[in-house]
Formats: C-alpha cells, structure tokens, sequence
C-alpha cells in the first residue's frame, strides 16, 4: 500500500485537467486488429495456393487434410503456456515476439520439399501464432475499462472475417506478383514481419512505459482500473485462487463451451462454406473469391457494431450481466436461424445473404474476449484466455474432419448445417449462464 500511495503523490501533480487526453490506447487496439487481420491472411495462404502446392509436390488429397489440419494442432496445443507467458511477463513484447516469429516461419515454408516438411512448418506456425490471442485478451485489462473492453474485443477479433475476406485477394495478388505459391509465402512472411514492427512501435510499453500516452489519458486509465481491483477486493474472500477453483467454476466451462460453440460455426463456414457454395450455388472460383468477401466481410461489419452497442448500452447505465446475456443470446439465435434458413435456399442471391447475416450476427461472439477479463483474478487472465481459445481451436480440429465425413457419407450438406444450427443455440444458451460480473474467487 505505501508503493501505492508514492506513485499517486508522484503523479497526481503532473496531471493537467485541462488538457486534452490522448487516444493511444484506442490506436493500439487498431494495430493489434490490424495484426490479427494479417494473422488471418498468413492462415488463408495454404488453403488459397494448395491445389498449385498439391500439383508440384504431387501430395495425396488425404495429406493435404492433415496438412490443413495440422496448423491447429500447435496452435491449440499452445494456448494456455500462451496464456501464461502473457500473465508472467509482458504481453506487449510476447505478442510482438509471436509476430515477428511466425512471420520468419511463414517465410521458411515458401522453401519446402515436401509434405513432412510442410506438415512440420503448418504445426510450427500454430505454435507461434498461439500467443497473439491469450496477448491481447490480456492487453485489455491492462489497457481498457470495463466499460470499454467489449469495444476492445470485438475490435481485436473483427481481424478474423477480415483477413478471411481479404485473404484471398491479397494471396492471388502476391502469387501472381512474386511468380507462384512460393513466392506468395515468401512474400507473406515478409509482411507479416514489417507490420510486427509497426504493430510493436505504438503497443510498446503499456499505459504507463508509452510515451505517446499524456498523463491525462495514464490517469483514466489508472483511475479506471483501480476502481475495478477495489470493487474486486470489496468481494475477495481472501482465498488464494488457484486452478482447481476455475475447474470447479460453472462460469469457466459456460466460456469455453460457448467459444466452442462459436469457433464450430465459424471454422465450419471458413473450411467448408467454399466447397459448399460450388457445389450447392455451382458458383466458379472468382465468383466464390467474391461471395466469400461479402460474407466475411459482413461479418467484420458486425463484430464492430456488436462491440459498439455493448459499451454505449453499457455507458448508459446498462448492467454488464445483461447487456453481455443478450448480446450473446441474440448472436447465437440469429445464427441459428440464418443457418436453418441456409439449408432452404433456393438460388444463389438467398444463400448468400442468409450466409451474410449469419456471419454479422455470430461475431457479436467477439464479446467472448472481454469475458477472461471479467471472470477471473487479474493475475490469470492471459491464461483463463487461453484456455478459452484451447477449447475454441479444438472446434478448429475436429470441425473440418467431422463434417466432411458428413458430405462424404450423405452426398448432401443438409445435416452439416444441422450441426451449426445446434452449434448456435448451444452458443445462446450457455453465454446465458454466464454471470460476468461475478469473478471466479469473489463472494458475490
């Protein structure tokens, strides 16, 4: 308590009232959607330059499935250690780090030989990925308000639909100017690396270490998350908090069996949405490049709308229980109607708009990077984020392979869909359940 009562005497005459606060905190967060989005892209690239990657290398399509699946071994394999190094030591550099390394992988693939080697790149690259997510979730609460965090979130997460929607774009782009697939990867690594650097230049430090942030802005946010630690100890128990509490925790498994939820919908539109709407809309290559920019990128459009309703209900007075409850609610039951009415389409105009609306409304999802924030101890939440993703990027392996088994033996996508459908209202159900204002360890 004295350390804390020093550095408020050394702050406290610094501040000026009157001058204008900086935004920097709100910057950072653009870079880091601006680092996912790339995140996304460096994930597409394999997927968009494959059948060219399967023809040199002469792969076997039941390699090219483990291949494409090996990415979410490392990935999910990583997400709590992820989550740890985020809670010991500096999220900022752990997530530059990770950028920066994947970035140098990804270059190293454009020189493979072979499946074994490619297969051991795809884990590899996972593996380096895996810290961005658990990074920034911990990012927020060292950056942001909880009256802030959903815009936060949501804002991080948009990078998802929006590097799938410009992946493609941009990969084509990069394989026709650098002279193939492997140029592309080359190429993409490259880039991946320029806007780790840019991307590090306005995260550096945090709140209280950026020299960008003026100390109007630092006090707000010091402010901000003081209010939040002495409302949490006015509900401690006093109890240490350790890994059996989250375990026992209704609140902990309600977050990952929904971001489950989510991921299965998201990752079944993203491998199998392509293949579905050749073979059920018989749309070519370019019109799906298209149709899959529209649908992702109404997704986008959502996810940032979705954050924004969240903070001004929630500045307006709104309790955070209810506004997250219903935000969540309307994400999955909208999904899971726009789905059902997917599996009735009758043309092309129809499936895409069901598909759009489907994505607009299940990146609301997005909220879930506030929930680590919200339930648990400030110590633990880059790895409570990180068990979240684990069970997420789970939905990430077994996704793909189940419900191709499901095309493969009915010939037909009706079921597949079904999935999704009860993937929805699974995700509206337990995000009900969820109390986000109580954290795992409080007495109320």
């Amino acid at each position: 308590m004295p350390s804390g009562n020093t550095s408020q005497k050394v702050l406290e005459p610094q501040v000026d009232l009157t001058a204008k606060p900086t935004n920097i905190r709100w910057r950072v967060f653009i870079m880091l959607l601006l680092l996912v989005t790339i995140n996304y892209v460096d994930r597409a690239v394999l997927s968009i330059a494959m059948p060219e990657i399967q023809k040199d290398l002469s792969l076997d399509p039941a390699i090219v499935g483990l291949i494409l699946s090996s990415f979410f071994w490392g990935y999910a394999l990583m997400q709590v250690p992820s989550g740890w190094l985020a809670d010991k030591y500096r999220p900022d550099k752990i997530v530059y780090g990770a950028a920066f390394a994947w970035g140098i992988v990804q270059m190293m693939t454009g020189f493979i030989t072979g499946a074994k080697s490619l297969m051991f790149l795809r884990v590899l690259l996972g593996i380096t990925e895996a810290p961005v997510m658990p990074g920034c979730s911990k990012l927020q609460s060292i950056w942001l308000s909880s009256k802030e965090r959903g815009r936060g979130a949501t804002i991080i997460d948009s990078g998802a639909p929006l590097g799938t929607a410009v992946g493609g774009p941009i990969i084509i782009a990069f394989m026709a100017w650098f002279g193939g697939w492997r140029g592309a990867l080359i190429g993409a690594g490259i880039l991946t690396i320029v806007i780790a650097w840019l991307v590090w230049r306005v995260i550096k430090g945090g709140p209280n270490g950026n020299p960008n942030v003026n100390e109007v802005e630092r006090e707000h946010i010091r402010k901000a998350l003081e209010e939040e630690y002495e409302e949490h100890k006015r509900n401690a128990t006093g109890i240490k908090i350790g890994a059996k509490d989250y375990l026992k925790a209704r609140n902990f498994w309600c977050m990952c069996l929904g971001w489950f939820s989510f991921n299965t919908v998201f990752y079944g539109l993203m491998t199998w949405g392509p293949s579905y709407l050749a073979k059920t809309q018989n749309l070519d290559i370019k019109a799906i490049g298209g149709s899959i920019l529209i649908i992702f990128g109404s997704g986008f459009v959502g996810e940032i709308i979705g954050g924004w309703i969240t903070d001004k209900w929630r500045d307006k007075g709104g309790n955070f229980n209810r506004v997250m409850r219903t935000m969540l609610s309307i994400a999955g039951i909208m999904t899971a109607l726009s789905i059902f009415l997917l599996s009735k389409s009758t043309s092309v105009t129809m499936a895409i708009t069901t598909l759009s609306f489907a994505l607009f409304f299940l990146r609301w999802g997005g909220l879930y990077w506030s929930v680590p924030a919200a339930i648990s101890q400030r110590e633990h939440v880059g790895t409570i984020g990180g068990c979240m993703n684990f069970a997420g990027n789970i939905a990430g392996v077994l996704t793909p392979i189940y419900i191709g088994v499901i095309v493969s033996l009915t010939d037909s996508y009706f079921l597949a869909l079904m999935v999704f459908v009860v993937a929805g209202l699974l995700l509206a159900t337990v995000s009900s359940l969820i109390n986000y204002n109580k954290k795992i360890g409080s007495a109320n």
